[in-house]
């Protein structure tokens, strides 16, 4: 079986390909890439020669973490066990830990990079790793290739692992609690004044993931009221899998309701995806709360510079940003490309409609912890609900309606036929419209001279092609989708 990176790691169904044996493997290729990117002399494009240098006569320092997931700590202490026979350093969490609070960990250390054990939104059966190195952000393409590529070459031979109490008494792995630190970090990123002053009342489903210890303590130290959902451990999630959807919320948006509160924030398995609900338990869409974070440090915090985002998310963004004299850059489909952006300093804000978020001065990956906290922090500025603030800015930048469909096509073959389709025949009029550019950076985008636009893009996983678009208004997003399902069936 070939262990293969997608947007964000490694994930696998437990028991089936994701075992301790792949696990093994899988951990000593990052070694070998580790040892080989850190030592001295070596010149690498994506490691600096000085991250995770010897501690205390030690190798290198990699951070690990996990999820709450179906033995989520027992594949992390299997990992630390091979970087510690390989000569490298482990800080491994005591508890289960948001993905965010790894990339902080790997930051606040110095170390050459970490690990989470999870598979964030995915079913309970599956679990997964994420790689991340010394930046804190998604390992880009050509890191997961070098990863790969040693990965072949180990191929059946066997993992050396070393004991793991051997390994904590000698010191090559140390357990940690990493919550202070990664409190702290939030706590320079908020007005904290602002957010306490504001007295709001909050609810907080944190779905059975990692969220539960940190999102709703974290509010409760700044004095505000908040309420939890779903904070006992449970691998199975409750029998659906943990992605913040309005459908999935539904229970989070009664409490609101029951309560009166003002404020519903959630977040997937591993926290680095975000769920948004406004009072009265009003859905606000991924795409939406992004154009109101990117508001927020405009007008209330007076921030400046650069917007990123992916292909696929809403131009609502654009229009926020061109409004205040902000560029806008667009990468393709994976946070990986959004946070090398934010790794210059140069962008405020980078986000994707797949409900991730960070800003500058924070980790290069998504953090749905920290887009919460914005959410409390714009209503606590504007003392207002998250949907009036929002039609205000629909009022003044054009109204964004948009939707996210996938459809299963039967086999590879299917899949090929409709790639080929689009790529050597592309549709130059959509809805009446004419198609005025065509992105093919990832999938294809066609934009029509209306500014309404259909996406389509390929799963790298599945035989799925993922439908994406926009438009002005409900009935114009219902014939956009209607046109893509045409061109996904061969009738267009």
């Amino acid at each position: 079986m070939a262990i293969k990176f997608g947007t964000s790691g490694w994930r696998a169904v437990i028991s089936d390909e994701f075992t301790f044996a792949n696990v093994r493997k899988l951990v000593h290729a990052i070694a070998g890439h580790v040892k080989e990117n850190t030592e001295d002399g070596f010149s690498s494009a994506e490691y600096r020669t000085h991250a995770g240098k010897a501690i205390d006569g030690q190798g290198p320092t990699v951070v690990i973490g996990y999820d709450t997931r179906f033995l989520s700590e027992e594949f992390a202490r299997e990992a630390a066990t091979v970087f510690a026979a390989d000569g490298i350093r482990v800080l491994i969490a005591k508890t289960d830990i948001p993905t965010p609070v790894v990339a902080w960990a790997i930051l606040d250390n110095k170390a050459v990079g970490g690990i989470m054990v999870t598979a964030s939104h995915n079913p309970a059966q599956y679990n997964g790793i994420k790689w991340s190195p010394y930046w804190g952000g998604p390992a880009t393409p050509s890191i997961t290739d070098d990863i790969e590529r040693r990965l072949a070459i180990i191929g059946f031979h066997a993992v050396r692992i070393t004991s793991y109490e051997k390994a904590v008494r000698d010191g090559w792995i140390v357990e940690c609690d990493f919550r202070a630190s990664y409190f702290k970090q939030l706590r320079s990123l908020l007005d904290l004044p602002a957010i306490r002053k504001a007295k709001l009342k909050v609810g907080v489903d944190a779905m059975n993931g990692a969220a539960r210890s940190f999102l709703r303590p974290f509010l409760e130290s700044l004095g505000i009221e908040a309420v939890g959902l779903r904070e006992e451990r449970d691998v199975l999630f409750g029998g659906a899998s943990p992605e913040p959807s309005q459908e999935k919320l539904a229970g989070l948006a009664e409490l609101m309701k029951k309560k009166g509160l003002s404020l519903g924030l959630a977040c997937d398995g591993d926290a680095d995806r975000y769920g948004i609900l406004d009072t009265g338990g009003t859905w606000i869409a991924a795409n939406d709360v992004l154009g109101l974070a990117l508001h927020h440090l405009i007008q209330n915090r007076g921030w400046r510079g650069g917007v990123a985002r992916s292909l696929m998310t809403s131009h609502f963004v654009d229009a926020i940003a061109k409004g205040n004299g902000l560029r806008v850059r667009e990468t393709p489909v994976g946070f990986k490309y959004v946070g090398d952006l934010l790794r210059t300093g140069e962008f405020i804000i980078g986000g994707e409609e797949s409900a991730g978020l960070s800003i500058r001065g924070h980790v290069p990956e998504k953090d749905g912890l920290l887009a919460c906290l914005l959410m409390a922090e714009l209503m606590a500025f504007d003392r207002r609900p998250l949907s009036k603030i929002r039609q205000d800015l629909f009022k003044k930048y054009g109204h964004f309606h948009n939707a996210r469909l996938n459809f299963a096509l039967e086999g590879p073959k299917l899949v090929k036929e409709l790639n080929d389709r689009l790529r050597l025949h592309p549709p130059m009029e959509l809805d009446g419209t004419a198609v005025w550019r065509i992105d093919e950076t990832d999938g294809y985008k066609f934009i029509l001279k209306d500014g309404r636009w259909l996406g389509l893009r390929f799963s790298g996983t599945e035989p799925v092609v993922r439908l994406y678009a926009e438009a002005f208004d409900p009935k114009g997003l219902n014939s956009m989708v209607e046109t893509g399902k045409k061109i996904i069936h061969g009738r267009l």
